[in-house]
């Protein structure tokens, strides 16, 4: 098999970019970028360590977690998780950071690309607190790139359409597939309910 391996091979294959993909990329939010911030959700974090191993990881929240600073800094609040910190430790050795902003039933997503850093300031903790439990630190990323993408990857996928969604039977439960991974001896219905119990008592 043979691969691409420059640019120029690659545009061979694919010809130039759309000039209105190139024009729409902005260096700051407008009123429509902040209007979409306020509505999502969930953001897809991309970032990589020292030697390049990439990694993307989801972040959620209530709609408009998301806080813009101002027009080039957004802040977003970080929860109790597992303390892998995998994109924490990332930004640490390198700095550049991909986010992808998703909405519920919006086939379109926001594209933010910039320089990440992390901050526990008590102050800006404490303007995330949900339940009364602050964030346990805050992801400020300086915007360098911001731009809508279109539709298609999600129209191609049906991604919000109940009836491509497969029936949650086809997967095993997470219980399952952890003990099976771990080779944990113990039944998957357990595993399932300290997972269930977990969720509730450890999102905020």
């Amino acid at each position: 098999m043979q691969y691409i391996e420059t640019k120029a091979q690659l545009r061979e294959v694919y010809g130039q970019a759309w000039p209105d993909a190139i024009r729409k990329q902005m260096r700051q939010l407008d009123r429509h970028a902040r209007r979409f911030l306020e509505l999502s959700p969930m953001v897809m974090i991309g970032s990589q360590d020292a030697q390049g191993r990439a990694d993307v990881t989801p972040r959620g929240d209530k709609p408009g977690f998301v806080l813009p600073l101002d027009d080039r800094r957004i802040a977003l609040p970080d929860r109790p998780g597992n303390n892998r910190l995998d994109t924490f430790e990332n930004i640490l050795d390198d700095p550049t950071v991909g986010l992808l902003f998703l909405i519920p039933g919006v086939n379109e997503t926001l594209r933010i690309n910039g320089a990440g850093r992390i901050t526990a300031d008590a102050d800006l903790c404490a303007r995330f607190s949900i339940n009364e439990n602050p964030a346990r630190s805050v992801l400020i990323v300086e915007i360098q790139e911001v731009f809508l993408h279109c539709a298609k990857a999600f129209l191609r996928s049906g991604f919000w359409a109940h009836e491509h969604w497969p029936h949650r039977s086809e997967l095993p439960t997470l219980g399952e597939m952890v003990r099976d991974q771990l080779d944990i001896d113990a039944p998957a219905a357990d595993l399932d309910a300290a997972l269930a119990e977990a969720y509730k008592t450890t999102l905020w």
